[in-house]
């Protein structure tokens, strides 16, 4: 299996495992990454019998080629598994493969022979007394007993191993049918993302199709109604129908009509195909195995246990054997133990022996009865398995088959969707003459727009250019203007100074001369659309401002959108399904964006009108309230003095001017810019909303203390006899110095109410603070409490984990020391001694156990060498006889290859033989009824023609022209003639009559005669038989002259 040419040190080897999914079976190649497929597949073919035509090998999804190397898969792997198809038994009818036969057991692990005295004497056989005498035979039955349950032992662990090879196999089959269903299914959903696009082309075009042949005619009479445009009508073409002809066009409607309707019932019939397609492939996919492996191999671990009975009643066994031997080979050197005579060994061994044939013997071969059913049930499963696999593999078989099959009909249908599009592409024509008119009436409106919007671009520009000549010949003005009264005016001539910006003329050649004289109105009357809407006339342009080219820019974008939408159908029919779900889920998304937007704005203009009617509910309010102010004042006035009415009155002037203020600054600001927050109008609205309030609380106190004082002062004038008018004039005076104090008192009353506002902030602030500090001080104990426990407990974990260390410590120290022992034992040995010698360590080790102590480290390392000193010294014995068993095949080989060779040579010469014979046979002369190809010989006859030599058949006669090919070669008669036969003519002598008319009626064909010319050449009698031979000349046929001319 290794590449050759190739260095050795850079190839890279491994084993590759190939799995047979039809019956389980595993086979390990050793090969390297250079290696072909095809050479694995020759030698799975010797190993497995499956030929290389029927291999299928599939690693994951990929099919393995014969002719790529195993490294183009990344092969070979460890942990890659190949599995390998059988494409024969994947066939119709194909029978399933057979359950390969175990040979039983018992063949090779018989039951022992009964022990016999005289088969196996004994010197205490002649002992006279009875107890010694029965020793003997209790070691011959102890043995026997022995050997049984050693064979037993052997069957039942040969049947579990068997048991565990079919579990095995049933998880390869297992794993085989998914990693088939797996490629199955990748195929399947290709072949359904096919079908998928095929039915949305084919809806599409149907769709499509339909519309056209069923508006047809409809189309047609709207072509018959539009009229051309004057300028454009002939004696020919009057309307849009002349544009095409209908005679031609009702044929071609029909044809369509009827490879529509075909193409219909045959894509049905495919749908129906494919339908029962995807109901087989889904039935497939849900059935499963009705074998559980999982419970299976659950039962196979719980029939462990009957091995590990066996195993503990064998070491029951040899202790009993060792014992009775021990007690025999005593008696034999005279040195009976002290503690047991043979009188009382003799009858303890009666119960052990009754024990053996009762309890450990029957259990056993209960065990090995319980292994046996399981061994049936397993085949019995493993037939289920094959048969259940063989069936589902072709059925795998088949439905890839059928989407082969679809495959091909795909291409098939998608060439006949093209030509349909073709055979259709004519009538579309019908369709798209209307939207083409319109479309071309609508680029005339557009290029005279933008013809328009062109002109007037460049009057603007033109204007544009003049304003920045002004400015520019104003500038130069200016600076002439300044700086000539410094420099000479022939200095600044000569310095170029007094040139000017020279007039620029925008000038654009006209063009679109030819256009017909149409507007957008003219649209809908020559060419009508009935699936559109009406367009509203734009003004026409005039001049060259501003809103003037924009009404050309929009009449330009109107044409041009009236141009693309008359063939929007058109451009929808041409557009496949996945594309129209696109369009149409961008217009959803662009139309619920238009919505929300809608939306945020009706909310934005009611969160503003909200706030309005708000804040005029708070003016009605407020004045309500001045007005309630305002009558009790009036109330009060009429029952005061004379003075307090006034004040009264100015005072309500005052209010109602600060309202007004108030109202008009409210609205100053809410007006400007409605979508300004309510909340950034409302503080301003509270401010001028308290100013009235203190105003007017300031004014009615100060009113009442100066009517107060004013009352109290008349009062005492009236005592002291009506002063003069002197007097009041000094209290005018001495009430507005009480009024600019009251004034005084309320600015500082202000002051202090301001101040005494701060002072409770700044107090609620430090009160915060003081809260936030206490929280924060209590925060602060328990995150240190919390980190006092945390560090408590990590101290209390450091100390367990520093014990813990050291006590593993100790362990590894005292693991080491074993593991140098081991090392020691081990290097010091050969493979020979290598049994010994870990018998001798674990020894060594049990008794150091017992001076020193042991704990469980030092046991389970001593249990663990002596179980590997018993399975090494199972591995010499094996070895030991592996090399025996090797050198009896080696010799068995040499044997074997000699009496092949023998046989070889043999059947070389068998062959020879038989070709020779075979040969000679057929140059044999036919002497009886002849045939074709067979050699004849022929001898010239009196009357000059030749007659083959037979026994039993005569009148065979050779034909003229073989005659004639032999004459060519010797001028002289023939004796005889042998070749070989080419041609039989069978022909019946008829009478001369018939003969003459056949001639005369023969004559007048083609030349086409089926016998000689003669009716008789032979001189036969009427009715009689004869044959016209043609024969060819064999390569070594000699002409034989007769004796007489040989002179």
């Amino acid at each position: 299996m290794s590449s050759s040419g190739v260095v050795e040190g850079a190839i890279q080897r491994g084993k590759l495992l190939v799995h047979v999914a039809e019956n389980g079976h595993s086979f390990e190649l050793n090969c390297d990454e250079y290696t072909l497929v095809e050479s694995v597949q020759r030698y799975i073919e010797s190993l497995s019998g499956i030929q290389i035509n029927d291999q299928l090998l599939l690693y994951l999804d990929m099919k393995l080629e014969p002719q790529q190397p195993l490294s183009a898969y990344k092969l070979p792997s460890d942990d890659k598994e190949v599995f390998l198809y059988n494409k024969s038994r994947m066939r119709t009818n194909s029978s399933p493969p057979p359950l390969s036969e175990t040979e039983p057991p018992q063949r090779f692990n018989p039951d022992p022979p009964l022990p016999s005295s005289s088969n196996d004497p004994h010197p205490l056989d002649e002992a006279s007394d009875p107890a010694l005498k029965a020793l003997p035979s209790y070691e011959r039955q102890f043995k026997h007993h022995h050997q049984l349950g050693d064979a037993i032992c052997q069957r039942t662990l040969v049947k579990y191993e068997m048991c565990e090879r079919l579990s095995h196999e049933q998880r390869v089959q297992e794993k085989g049918l998914e990693i088939a269903r797996g490629n199955l299914n990748h195929i399947y959903k290709m072949i359904l993302h096919n079908y998928s696009d095929f039915v949305k082309r084919y809806l599409h075009q149907q769709r499509s199709h339909s519309t056209i042949l069923v508006n047809f005619w409809r189309d047609l009479e709207r072509l018959r109604s539009v009229k051309l445009l004057p300028a454009l009508q002939s004696s020919n073409r009057t309307c849009l129908s002349d544009f095409v002809k209908e005679d031609t066009l009702r044929k071609m409607v029909e044809d369509c009509s009827n490879s529509h309707r075909q193409f219909e019932s045959k894509v049905e019939d495919f749908k129906e195909e494919f339908k029962d397609l995807i109901e087989s492939t889904e039935h497939l996919f849900s059935s499963e195995a009705s074998i559980n492996n999982k419970v299976f191999e659950r039962t196979i671990k719980e029939h462990k246990q009957y091995i590990n009975d066996q195993k503990s009643i064998m070491q029951a066994l040899s202790k009993d054997v060792s014992m009775v031997k021990k007690l025999v080979d005593d008696c034999l050197t005279s040195q009976p133990s002290n503690s047991l005579r043979p009188h009382d060994a003799v009858s303890a061994l009666g119960p052990m022996y009754e024990v053996h044939e009762k309890d450990h013997l029957p259990k056993m071969q209960a065990c090995e009865a319980a292994i046996s059913n399981l061994l049936t049930f397993c085949k019995d499963k493993k037939s289920e398995m094959i048969t259940f696999v063989h069936g589902y593999m072709q059925k795998i078989a088949y439905i890839q088959y059928t989407i082969r099959d679809v495959r091909y009909k795909f291409s098939v249908f998608n060439e006949a969707i093209n030509r349909q599009n073709e055979q259709f592409e004519h009538l579309k024509v019908v369709r798209g003459i209307a939207p083409a008119y319109r479309a071309c009436l609508a680029e005339i409106v557009r290029r005279k727009a933008s013809m328009k919007l062109y002109m007037g671009l460049a009057g603007q520009l033109a204007e544009k250019l003049a304003s920045k000549r002004e400015s520019e010949v104003r500038k130069r003005e200016e600076f002439i203007k300044f700086h000539s009264l410094y420099i000479p005016q022939d200095i600044l001539s000569l310095m170029g100074l007094y040139d000017t910006p020279s007039v620029c003329d925008v000038n654009v050649a006209p063009f679109d001369n030819n256009l017909l004289d149409l507007d957008i109105p003219d649209l809908d009357r020559f060419a009508p659309d009935n699936e559109s809407e009406d367009i509203s006339e734009l003004g026409e342009i005039v001049g060259t401002n501003k809103m003037e080219v924009e009404n050309a820019k929009l009449k330009s974008e109107l044409a041009s959108v009236i141009s693309r939408l008359s063939f929007s159908p058109l451009e929808f029919d041409c557009i496949d399904e996945g594309r129209m779900d696109i369009l149409l889920k961008e217009g959803a998304e662009k139309t619920n964006e238009a919505l929300r937007l809608k939306d945020e704005y009706v909310k934005q203009l009611e969160s503003v009108l909200k706030d309005k009617q708000m804040q005029c509910e708070s003016y009605e309010k407020r004045l309500t309230e001045l007005e309630q102010r305002l009558s009790d004042k009036e109330l009060q006035g009429h029952n005061g003095q004379l003075t307090e009415p006034m004040d009264d009155g100015s005072y309500v002037d005052k209010s109602i001017k600060i309202l007004d203020d108030n109202m008009s600054d409210s609205s100053g600001i809410v007006n400007p810019n409605p979508n300004l927050d309510s909340s950034m109008c409302e503080p301003n609205r509270d401010v001028n909303e308290m100013v009235p309030d203190v105003g007017m609380r300031l004014v009615t106190s100060s009113t009442v203390d100066n009517m107060l004082q004013l009352s109290k002062t008349c009062d005492d004038d009236v005592d002291h006899g009506k002063t003069s008018g002197d007097d009041v004039a000094e209290l005018q005076n001495i009430l507005g110095e009480k009024s600019n104090q009251l004034t005084d008192l309320e600015a500082k009353l202000e002051a202090a109410k301001a101040e005494v506002g701060k002072l409770e902030r700044d107090l609620l602030i430090s009160r915060n603070l003081l809260d936030e500090s206490q929280m924060n001080c209590v925060r602060l104990e328990n995150c240190l409490r919390e980190a006092r426990e945390e560090a408590q407990t990590h101290l209390c974990a450091a100390n367990n984990r520093a014990s813990d260390y050291n006590r593993l410590r100790g362990s590894a120290l005292k693991i080491r020391t074993l593991f140098e022992r081991l090392k020691s034992s081990v290097s010091s040995a050969d493979v020979s001694s290598f049994a010994d010698s870990l018998q001798s360590l674990a020894q060594s080790l049990t008794n150091s156990a017992n001076d020193n102590g042991d704990d469980g480290t030092t046991t389970e390392f001593r249990e663990c060498v002596h179980i590997l000193a018993k399975r090494v010294g199972i591995l010499v014995r094996h070895r030991a006889e592996l090399i025996d068993r090797y050198t009896k095949a080696e010799a068995a080989q040499q044997q074997l290859t000699k009496e092949l060779d023998q046989s070889k040579e043999l059947v070389n010469t068998l062959y020879i033989k038989h070709q020779t014979e075979k040969q000679a046979n057929k140059e044999k002369i036919s002497y009886g009824r002849l045939e074709l190809h067979e050699i004849a010989a022929f001898v010239l006859n009196a009357s000059g023609y030749y007659t083959a030599i037979n026994r039993n058949c005569s009148h065979y006669y050779l034909s003229p022209e073989s005659a004639a090919l032999y004459a060519d070669d010797v001028l002289h008669g023939l004796v005889y003639i042998v070749g070989q036969v080419v041609h039989i003519e069978r022909q019946t002598v008829k009478p001369s009559s018939v003969v003459q008319a056949e001639c005369k009626s023969e004559s007048s064909h083609s030349g086409l005669v089926s016998g000689p010319t003669e009716g008789n050449p032979y001189g036969l009698a009427a009715g009689c038989e004869f044959f016209v031979v043609t024969v060819a000349m064999l390569p070594d046929t000699a002409v034989h002259p007769p004796p007489g001319t040989a002179s």
